[in-house]
């Protein structure tokens, strides 16, 4: 089974449906980030249509390859801040985020 040139795997557009700015955007700059990726872009077709088109080229690894591992990446990021962020929590709960000044308060 043919796979497509060298050329053609190095640059797709992935459709993804039910989305907007904010994953679009975050995806950009996961992708954007790696050193595989020459050129990367999305746009919204239509205001009105739930959808992000996203381009992507490489310097010639799969697009499909670097693509999922940016959203890999991006998965990771978010379990860090995630993590982070309840960790703050349960430390402001506990009382052991309150400096002397907030106590005043």
């Amino acid at each position: 089974m043919e796979h497509g040139s060298f050329e053609e795997q190095s640059k797709a557009t992935f459709s993804l449906t039910d989305e907007d700015h904010t994953l679009a955007n975050a995806v950009r700059f996961t992708l954007n980030q790696d050193p595989r990726v020459t050129f990367c872009g999305y746009s919204i077709p239509h205001p009105s249509d739930a959808q992000v088109n996203i381009r992507v080229q490489t310097t010639g690894d799969p697009a499909r390859e670097v693509f999922n591992d940016s959203c890999q990446d991006l998965m990771l990021i978010c379990e860090h801040v995630r993590g982070t962020f309840d960790q703050a929590v349960l430390k402001f709960k506990t009382g052991k985020g309150l400096s002397a000044m907030d106590i005043r308060k």
